[in-house]
């Protein structure tokens, strides 16, 4: 599978690259040095097979500290000397400030699954554990960073969930990603539907993840916010309260995790705007109006039941509209807290 993908990329744009994040959760996590360096061999001399531009190939192991710092350092040293490849390794965490020093010496760079809601990813970088504080911890060791970002996390499977206060924490991280100096960012996850943090287009969705996201990336490459050229407008809300009561009760319920930001229960109209204008939300028989300047910006109002939609005026003048795919109802069958999204735009 991984073979054929790496194909298609270069047959469809030579200019497209995969970088290989071999899972040590999974299979890879009972291979010997030996055998990790076997299975990632055929790779290296794929040409959409990501590589540094001194033609080292990048591997960026997830959960990188299910194995230890001595056994990397016997991967990367097979690598090179029974097949002749560099490897330019970057481990992914789930903890970077216990591993960091101890990975350093054989790491180009580093980086922390992070978290998903948005006081687990402040702005400030007082707290040295902070996503702030991780980045500079790597910069002062000489590594280059992969900053997280991500949208949310929700999941049924294991009856947890964290609260991403609508955008806020896609946000938050896309600003961590910038204000860190940041070299790189993964977007986390690209299809991971079990635990509702996929950015890959969906019935939930659509491509607005990816839309809102070019905002972000184009501020994080060029430094400077890109300039807006049309009106936009994105809902962000749930189909439920955090509170409700769904009628199938099969599964045990989502509880919210313990270090996540408080639940809420809102509607987020997220605005990209030429210039200023009104917001009008309708959450049911509930209308919120906000005064959007230009640029981006959020105007938040309270989940009701019913339908959801969204105006955005200038002047007298209409110039975007949105409305939800899905209401907000009292009773749902399932219960569903993860974050859907609707845009003005498709």
């Amino acid at each position: 599978m991984p073979t054929a993908l790496i194909k298609a990329a270069a047959a469809v744009d030579p200019n497209f690259k995969i970088m290989l994040m071999p899972d040590m959760n999974g299979a890879f996590k009972n291979m010997t040095a030996a055998q990790m360096a076997a299975e990632m061999k055929p790779y290296s001399t794929m040409a959409s097979s990501f590589k540094l531009n001194d033609g080292r190939l990048v591997i960026s192991p997830f959960l990188a500290e299910n194995k230890t710092a001595g056994w990397w350092s016997e991967f990367i040293t097979l690598m090179k000397n029974s097949y002749g490849i560099n490897v330019a390794f970057v481990p992914v965490f789930l903890d970077a400030a216990a591993n960091r020093n101890s990975f350093a010496s054989i790491s180009y760079g580093m980086s922390n699954w992070g978290n998903r809601n948005p006081a687990g990813n402040p702005l400030s970088g007082s707290n040295p554990n902070s996503p702030m504080g991780l980045a500079a911890a790597a910069h002062s060791l000489g590594k280059i960073w992969m900053q997280p970002v991500a949208f949310q996390d929700v999941r049924p499977s294991q009856s947890i969930y964290d609260e991403a206060q609508n955008s806020q924490n896609l946000q938050n991280m896309w600003q961590i990603a910038i204000a860190s100096n940041s070299e790189w960012v993964q977007l986390v996850t690209w299809n991971d539907y079990s635990e509702g943090t996929s950015f890959a287009p969906s019935a939930g969705h659509g491509r607005a993840l990816l839309d809102m996201s070019s905002y972000g990336l184009y501020s994080f490459r060029s430094g400077a916010s890109p300039a807006i050229v049309r009106d936009t407008a994105y809902l962000v809300y749930r189909n439920q309260s955090v509170s409700a009561v769904p009628v199938n009760r099969s599964a045990a319920p989502m509880t919210l995790r313990q270090w996540s930001s408080p639940a809420r229960d809102t509607v987020e109209v997220l605005t990209f705007l030429t210039a200023p204008a009104v917001v009008k939300v309708t959450v049911g028989t509930t209308i919120t109006t906000c005064n959007a300047p230009a640029g981006m910006s959020s105007c938040i109002a309270p989940l009701k039941v019913g339908s959801i939609k969204a105006s955005v005026v200038r002047g007298t003048t209409e110039v975007s509209r949105v409305s939800s795919h899905a209401a907000v109802t009292a009773t749902p069958y399932n219960q569903n807290l993860e974050y859907l999204v609707d845009s003005s735009r498709r």
